[in-house]
């Protein structure tokens, strides 16, 4: 992630590092070891991907993962339903891949030769360069179980305006200069998957301010607006799904792309809805999540707050054929996931066999492991990204399927790491 003003401004203020030491307990606690709810919990309150709350650091499969347990055990070809099939957009989002993969030795020999098979390449050939260039390993549960929850994403459209006006009066902010980001992989190894933030209050590192600090009248992020939107709720799952397009009153649209986080946990509205009876659980989806929030205006406040996760956003050059993934290139609609990297390496190819939103009907295919997400976390568990629009959001928003994950990876790759920005 980009965050180069924070780094400087954690150089230059020398007392952080000895409130963080103190602080590091607590934050090991809540941030190093993060709950993994069954697959069945989940299903009924898992909304889609909010951008991470701690940015991955680089994975080491084939191995055991400490913060999860979960693995990768070796497996065969044949395990694979249906494999073979419809693998020319797979490859061509793996090829966007190496973009990022070419700065890796493991990855040069396989980016190379897949960059040698012709355009219009018949699945035959595909299957057969995947089968030659790299090993299969099954993902594992840290209970040995295959199957866990796969979720869906994607890239939404809003409604607003480079200046505030009755209409269009919830604020798009940029990261703030204030808030410190402090990566202490080197001096504490175990926090290598994830980083402190906080702000300076006198000679104290303290939390930043929660969603309902920022969204109070007191507006401590006044100035910061890239942009205003006419939806608080529609902000909200922007900040939830973590990138965005908005179409402005003169037609132009701009991109936005997650660029920090606030540093509080991700609290899922879905599960706090059910607990205080707003919300029936098969009601939970981020379609009727919206009912409920235009049926309830006045509630819709307090509740929005309960999530304390506050996302910062950059604007992206509108020319991108689609929004950016943690490993730094765009995302593939229906060929991109998000996953869990410290279990699977970024940028690695992997086997999805789970089902269509709301069916039984078979969705197996070949996906690209190319983002993350602070509530995508474990072993089989995955964020499919279904693209930008309605439609998208349509399935995204229906998309919680029991689901069974493959990785592939570069023959001999021991060692081999993932690359994030």
């Amino acid at each position: 992630m980009h965050s180069s003003p924070r780094r400087s401004a954690a150089r230059s203020l020398s007392p952080i590092g000895i409130v963080l030491a103190a602080a590091l307990a607590a934050f090991v606690a809540a941030c190093a070891s993060p709950r993994v709810e069954p697959p069945a919990a989940q299903a009924a309150v898992c909304l889609a991907v909010e951008k991470p709350v701690c940015p991955p650091s680089p994975a080491s499969p084939p191995a055991s993962v400490p913060e999860t347990r979960a693995r990768l055990q070796g497996a065969s070809w044949s395990e694979l339903p249906d494999w073979g099939r419809d693998l020319g957009a797979s490859l061509a989002a793996f090829l966007k891949g190496c973009a990022a993969l070419d700065r890796q030795d493991a990855w040069k020999g396989v980016c190379g030769s897949a960059r040698t098979l012709p355009a219009g390449a018949i699945d035959r050939d595909i299957a057969a360069f995947f089968e030659q260039a790299f090993d299969l390993y099954r993902v594992l549960n840290a209970d040995e179980s295959d199957s866990g929850l796969v979720t869906g994403y994607y890239e939404p459209l809003l409604r607003g305006s480079r200046v505030a006006s009755a209409r269009y009066r919830y604020p798009v902010y940029a990261a703030p200069q204030d808030l410190l980001v402090i990566d202490l992989a080197s001096v504490y190894p175990d926090l290598r998957y994830r980083r402190l933030r906080g702000r300076v209050d006198g000679n104290r590192v303290v939390p930043y301010f929660a969603r309902g600090d920022i969204d109070s009248e007191t507006a401590p992020l006044q100035g910061l607006e890239l942009a205003w939107v006419d939806d608080p709720v529609d902000l909200f799952f922007l900040h939830i799904q973590g990138s965005g397009q908005i179409e402005l009153e003169t037609g132009e649209r701009i991109r936005i792309g997650y660029a920090e986080q606030n540093g509080h946990p991700f609290r899922s509205l879905a599960r706090v809805l059910i607990d205080r009876g707003e919300i029936a659980p098969e009601r939970a989806s981020m379609q009727g999540i919206k009912d409920w929030a235009r049926r309830n205006p006045r509630k819709l406040q307090e509740f929005l707050n309960t999530n304390p996760s506050y996302v910062f956003f950059r604007e992206l050059p509108p020319d991108l054929p689609g929004p950016l993934g943690t490993l730094g290139v765009p995302l593939t609609p229906e060929r991109s996931l998000a996953v869990d990297a410290r279990v699977v390496t970024l940028g690695a190819p992997v086997y999805l066999a789970t089902t269509w939103p709301n069916t039984s009907e078979p969705l197996n295919r070949l996906m690209v492991a190319q983002d993350t997400g602070g509530a995508i976390a474990g072993g089989v568990r995955a964020d499919f990204f279904w693209g930008f629009g309605e439609a998208a959001g349509a399935q995204a928003g229906r998309m919680r399927q029991p689901g069974r994950m493959w990785v592939l990876l570069p023959k001999g790759a021991a060692g081999l790491t993932s690359t994030t920005r």
